[in-house]
């Protein structure tokens, strides 16, 4: 029989950890929480210092019980969920739960011990856990309390506001400290680009070439002063007498200039960043990002060695890494690239105030495990995340690139035209990895490549190009630039990112189209609705606040009573007058102009659980309703119905009005841009 008992969150972490103990170690897991607030009522006793009711989660009862039985006779009891709050506070239950465990009679030298130890590790690798089992420590208090206070605090919020939107707009809605926040960020983003309004501009660009040149190796500079000064171009007139006036012009290099540029080496990746670069390089939302990084962190049976830790700990703001990452990475650039590719001094980065420095950035666990050589035990998904974190995390350890950079002036006339090229003179660091700095869209063409020139030289002009456009709107929100600017205004932190925006898209508050979130009619309702009654709460600087004071609890210098009670009082007076000053949106009915097939009297459109609906005016004693249809025809073939937007736990979707007879669905109405229907499925939700 084992002498310790080791609790882990998950059967793959704990599948790669029993390998690493001897037998003397039991390793289990708790599959995450176990003791949690209740829910079906809000569990928090605001009268007496927002005491909490814990319980056994229903469905972990049997998950508790099994533990309290391994704990039996056990000399010491060792917690190693994730390093972080959360994992904290799973390890605060469980000691609590087991302490209570009594044995009696004959069986009290069976007894659960009285000797629980805290284990954490940023990468579950045999000298890592082995290590961390040398050096346990005590249950850290302030990041329980940090845990419990977020919990407590999102709990009040989400489980007052909730109640208060099923009562004015439908059943099923929640409101959230964080996700409403997000919403607003999205509802926001969509108003400017209504109110955006174009602006024409037109560019004018030369084709140009040196007189002893042939015309292949023509080259463009494009139109930039009149006498000295910035010229913008808004009409087409504009643009002709422009044109008129170089076409007659002498064309001349005016000036040449060459810099050296060096581009640092990016830090390895933090949560952040993972999720920001995963969507711009591999399309990935966030919650696919989390989900591919967990499997890499908790283990990946690799053939002969099994089950093996390949990345660190996903979830950190820190983009430190230890010594002995440093000397592997070290080793690994000298041999492949060479002495060149290592920088004189090795690269340090600094993390940000709010960083947790006792965590580790994400990188490859050690040994260092070429993406290529493990391809085989992974999912696509977990290769293309495995080979990303690789890349930056080798890059982040390799010397500057350098860059050559000529730029051109050209004069022709009153005007000034510029051009310039950039020339690898050495690639450093981006022989292994390129930051995606912009969304697809947004890269810019590639220019011509320019010949060698000199001041005075004089240019043919070969022809004028110029071109209308129009500015555009702000880009919708991605995966990526939503986490980006969630992090920059201090929203959520780290590990809140994928859950908000599976939440806000689940709750059908935003949705997806091509990869960007368009909030729905229904997120617009509600954001205005808590805009107006609940401005703070929704107020991106005082939620940027509440997580700095959130994160002082976890650093032990902030009390989360204090926390606690600084936000309660005014919230729960707004939420009384909200009670009656709320519009009613269930209450508020539109005319449609058609009356009711069953009854005669005119149909009116409602809002109800899964949206908006039809529905007889007499309601209820005519309780005739139908679907709002979108007037786009099924294309099942034979089928006369119409495509209705639905809603399932898989997201939003249009399906034929005609269902069950007809089982039609698409993402998209079939004459959306760019996608087709998905064709047929078995079932709608």
């Amino acid at each position: 029989m084992s002498k310790y008992l080791v609790i882990v969150e998950s059967p793959a972490k704990a599948k790669t950890i029993n390998k690493f103990l001897g037998s003397d170690y039991t390793v289990t897991s708790s599959y995450g929480h176990v003791i949690d607030l209740p829910k079906s009522k809000l569990g928090v006793d605001v009268e007496n210092d927002f005491k909490a009711e814990y319980i056994v989660i229903p469905e972990r009862k049997k998950n508790l019980e099994t533990l309290k039985k391994e704990a039996k006779g056990k000399l010491a009891i060792y917690l190693c969920p994730d390093p972080d709050r959360e994992g904290e506070a799973i390890s605060w239950h469980i000691k609590n739960a087991l302490s209570q465990v009594k044995a009696k009679g004959k069986d009290k030298d069976k007894d659960v011990p009285k000797k629980f130890y805290r284990v954490t590790f940023d990468e579950i690798t045999k000298d890592a856990v082995l290590t961390a089992f040398k050096h346990p420590r005590e249950i850290d208090t302030n990041l329980v309390n940090a845990q419990q206070a977020r919990r407590i605090l999102d709990r009040i919020v989400g489980y007052t506001l909730s109640p208060l939107l099923w009562k004015k707009v439908s059943r099923g809605l929640s409101a959230g400290r964080v996700q409403s926040v997000a919403v607003r960020i999205i509802v926001e983003r969509e108003e400017e680009i209504k109110r955006f309004k174009p602006q024409e501009y037109w560019d004018i660009e030369a084709e140009l070439k040196r007189k002893a040149d042939s015309e292949k190796e023509k080259f463009k500079a494009k139109l930039s002063k009149y006498k000295g000064k910035d010229i913008e171009i808004h009409t087409k007139e504009e643009s002709e007498r422009i044109v008129a006036a170089l076409e007659k012009a002498h064309y001349v290099v005016g000036d040449v200039r060459e810099t050296k540029k060096r581009k640092n080496a990016l830090a390895p990746f933090t949560t952040s960043k993972l999720q920001q670069e995963a969507f711009n390089k591999l399309r990935f939302p966030a919650a696919k990002t989390m989900h591919a990084a967990q499997g890499l962190y908790e283990g990946v049976d690799i053939g002969g060695e099994g089950a093996v830790g390949l990345i660190t700990y996903m979830r950190t703001d820190s983009v430190r890494i230890s010594n002995d990452a440093q000397v592997a990475a070290k080793a690994y650039v000298l041999e492949k690239f060479g002495k060149k590719y290592y920088p004189e001094i090795p690269n340090v980065y600094k993390s940000k105030k709010t960083a947790q420095e006792a965590h580790e950035a994400i990188r490859p666990a050690l040994p260092l495990r070429e993406p290529n050589a493990v391809k085989d035990h992974l999912s696509p998904e977990q290769f293309k995340l495995y080979q990303l974190i690789w890349n930056r995390f080798i890059a982040s350890q390799m010397a500057p690139a350098l860059f050559a950079q000529t730029t051109v002036d050209i004069k022709a006339g009153d005007y000034l035209l510029k051009t310039g090229a950039t020339s690898v003179v050495f690639d450093g660091f981006t022989a292994v990895y390129e930051e995606e700095n912009k969304e697809p869209e947004e890269k810019e063409e590639e220019k011509y490549k320019l010949p060698i020139l000199s001041i005075d030289e004089p240019l043919d002009m070969l022809d004028l190009l110029w071109t209308q456009h129009f500015t555009k709107p702000p880009p919708r929100y991605s995966d990526g630039s939503l986490v980006k600017t969630l992090e920059e205004l201090g929203i959520g932190r780290p590990s809140t990112y994928a859950p908000i925006i599976y939440t806000i898209v689940t709750r059908d508050y935003v949705r997806r189209e091509s990869g960007y979130f368009r909030p729905t009619e229904l997120g617009v309702i509600v954001t205005e609705l808590l805009l107006k009654h609940f401005p703070k709460v929704l107020d991106v600087e005082f939620t940027a606040k509440m997580e700095d004071e959130l994160d002082g609890v976890e650093e032990g210098e902030i009390d989360w009573l204090t926390v606690m009670k600084s936000f309660y009082s005014p919230f729960i007076h707004t939420v009384e007058a909200a009670k009656l000053q709320m519009k009613d949106v269930k209450k508020e009915v539109v005319p449609t102009g058609e009356l009711c097939s069953m009854c005669g009297k005119p149909m009116v459109i409602k809002w109800g659980r899964r949206g908006k609906f039809m529905s007889c005016s007499d309601y209820p004693t005519c309780k005739n309703a139908k679907s709002i249809t979108s007037g786009v025809k099924c294309p099942a073939q034979g089928c006369d119905g119409e495509l209705v937007a639905r809603r399932s736990v898989r997201g939003s979707f249009y399906g034929c009005s005609r269902f069950p007879k007809c089982r039609y669905i698409t993402k998209k109405l079939p004459d959306a841009a760019d996608e087709k229907p998905e064709g047929e499925a078995a079932a709608q939700g």
